[in-house]
């Protein structure tokens, strides 16, 4: 699936389209656009994409608390060719997202004797403009061979998938639904591999609430800090829902704060939760585990505890049974739960999740390279299907 030709010898040829590979890979990695800042990485797409004959369309967002004054949020939409129908209906969308986490981190390949084997590394390499590069050319290679129709493909490349999925619910509810896809293609780091999906997700904030008083008389007051702590523990112990495909739901405490000072009975904390839910599904998954949780709560302490939780949802489904592809199942979320209609879901890019986000983010040329062939097979497949 790599896409390399070989010679009578030993060693591959490179594909045709490893320099505009390359060159669009290193201009989406060097454009710093961690979520709130995508203003610049969205227009080098528009310009990179009606140079080649796509008609593009800027959908706006609301700016962040980060986003430089007069730096437009947008999701990017593109389609092949001029002055499409007013109406445009493709078969296929093929998106991923071109927000980053924080820090950026520089553009760096190692290009010595340049081949499948170069290391290529920098903030966004990986988690996702690994998948939007290979995905442009996909479609490129696929249009250029008349594989593909231009009407039957739209490119959409949204910001902020690393918080909240504002990017692409403003585009299901602005645009999405009426178009009716057949398939969706999201490009997110999965070793090459098909996901099958994904677990839900939720973000829920614990808070606890106590009476203050001097620590020497704790029996005056009520530690805010000891009754949330208590139900804490309970949770992480807790059977929170599973289910065979996708293994246990998970927790991860990621911030707890409570208290002003040893020697005073705190009357305020609270915790932060990331929810991993493989319970039930896309629908009922979230609901099954806020309510497990919040039965653990009102055991607790009713009185003095209260949650509330965003963004929830179950395990996500995707398909999986493509000809060609090993199988994989990730427990991160994706763009796939933000976008609403009746269609197939395919999940699949380039790259490992486990340097993604990290300070060694990286991938190799033949992941690429592996992943434009990829793509130009899903496309296929789906509007096949």
């Amino acid at each position: 699936m790599g896409g390399l030709v070989l010679h009578s010898g030993s060693t591959p040829s490179p594909p045709p389209y490893r320099d505009d590979l390359l060159s669009l890979h290193k201009s989406l990695v060097s454009i710093p656009s961690t979520t709130g800042t995508e203003h610049a990485v969205g227009n080098f797409l528009v310009d990179y994409l009606a140079a080649r004959s796509y008609t593009t369309q800027q959908q706006p967002l609301p700016p962040l608390n980060n986003t430089p004054p007069g730096a437009d949020r947008f999701n990017v939409l593109a389609w092949p060719g001029p002055n499409p129908d007013p109406d445009p209906r493709p078969r296929v969308l093929i998106t991923s997202h071109i927000d980053v986490v924080p820090p950026h981190i520089p553009y760096r390949i190692d290009d010595s004797g340049l081949g499948p084997d170069s290391r290529i590394s920098g903030r966004g390499s990986v988690d996702a403009k690994a998948s939007v590069a290979a995905q442009v050319v996909a479609l490129e290679q696929l249009l250029a061979a008349g594989e593909v129709r231009p009407g039957d493909a739209m490119l959409l490349f949204v910001v902020g998938e690393e918080t909240t999925g504002e990017g692409m619910r403003r585009f299901s509810e602005g645009a999405a639904p009426a178009r009716g896809f057949d398939a969706v293609i999201f490009g997110e780091p999965t070793e090459n591999k098909l996901a099958c999906g994904h677990k839900g997700h939720a973000a829920c904030a614990i808070d606890a609430v106590g009476r203050a008083g001097h620590s020497g008389y704790p029996w005056l007051g009520k530690s805010a800090n000891e009754v949330l702590v208590r139900a804490l523990v309970r949770v992480l112990d807790a059977d929170l829902g599973s289910s065979d495909r996708f293994g246990n739901t998970t927790v991860n405490l990621g911030v707890i704060a409570g208290g002003v000072a040893a020697n005073v009975i705190p009357d305020r904390a609270s915790a932060t939760l990331a929810l991993r839910i493989a319970a039930g599904d896309q629908e009922t998954g979230f609901d099954i585990v806020k309510g497990r949780i919040e039965e653990i709560l009102k055991d607790t302490d009713e009185e003095a505890l209260s949650m509330e939780c965003t963004n929830g949802y179950g395990p996500i489904e995707c398909n999986c049974d493509v000809d060609g592809f090993e199988s994989i199942i990730v427990n991160y979320g994706t763009d796939a739960a933000n976008l609403a209609g009746d269609h197939v879901r395919y999940l699949y890019g380039p790259g490992d999740i486990l340097v993604a986000h990290g300070d060694d983010e990286a991938l190799q040329v033949r992941d690429l390279e592996a992943a434009v062939e990829g793509y130009k097979k899903l496309i296929k497949h789906a509007l096949r299907a």
